[in-house]
């Protein structure tokens, strides 16, 4: 019979039970404390992208404010405000923005420049809510939403390109107020700008993404005067979701 070394099976032990300890605690710690929790109903049939949102589903869903000033001084409400809501198919994920602002700014025609500084709607997405860094991988998108509805975000060449082709996107003036719609295919972080057989995956009941909106608001400065968010963001540099994916919220896809 072989002989057992007990002291160091012992060692190995603990030494395994350690490093799980330690990757359950990463995961804790991916992202910040105090993150929202929003729950998507399911849509048995796909709301039409239209910028009208008369759709019964929409109904079924809750409204998720954008109240967090990351940039910019105090703001009115007649200059702005923000708030949001989400379903799911099983083929993509539909927002619906509600949005208040007095003066609407797309200043530069080159959709590549300073797309920041123009009136955008931002929505930040990570497939598996692992949270971490995204800057110049795809991790998490950050799509920068035009008014003429294209999708911006930073490629893997560390330059701006255009991921319109991800989302479908529409909005009307409604009173004082854009209705914003938009249907969003899902990737993982898997995801090569320079394939072009990318495959969006097939969401499920039960799956958890990493969201959080913004609104860049710019009343005609050479740059934006504003930026608010859907998430806190503890400390400095409170506009670095487009680098961190920790601060985003936690999106339930629900039956």
């Amino acid at each position: 019979m072989k002989n057992i070394n007990y002291s160091s099976l012992c060692s190995t032990i603990i030494i395994t039970f350690s490093f799980i300890l330690m990757q359950k605690v990463y995961a804790a710690d991916a992202h910040y404390q105090g993150r929202t929790n929003y729950y998507a109903p399911y849509a048995e049939q796909s709301p039409k992208v239209d910028g009208v949102a008369n759709e019964s589903i929409w109904q079924e869903a809750k409204w998720q404010t954008l109240d967090n000033r990351w940039l910019g001084p105090e703001y009115s409400k007649e200059d702005f405000q923000g708030r949001y809501k989400v379903v799911w198919t099983k083929s993509k994920l539909y927002f619906m923005a509600e949005i208040v602002d007095d003066i609407l700014i797309d200043s530069h025609r080159d959709p590549l420049t300073q797309y920041w500084d123009d009136d955008c709607l931002e929505i930040f997405l990570d497939e598996d809510f692992s949270g971490g860094e995204h800057q110049f991988n795809h991790n998490a998108f950050a799509y920068h939403m035009s008014l003429d509805n294209q999708a911006i975000d930073i490629g893997t060449n560390k330059l701006a390109q255009t991921y319109t082709h991800h989302v479908e996107s529409r909005w009307q003036q409604q009173g004082d107020k854009l209705i914003w719609e938009l249907s969003i295919d899902i990737y993982t972080d898997a995801y090569q700008d320079s394939a072009t057989d990318n495959q969006p995956i097939e969401l499920t009941a039960g799956k958890i993404m990493g969201l959080m909106l913004a609104y860049c608001d710019n009343d005609g400065s050479a740059l934006r005067e504003n930026f608010i968010g859907s998430e806190s963001a503890p400390g400095e540099g409170k506009d670095r979701g487009w680098i961190d994916a920790g601060l985003f919220g936690k999106l339930i896809l629900a039956n």
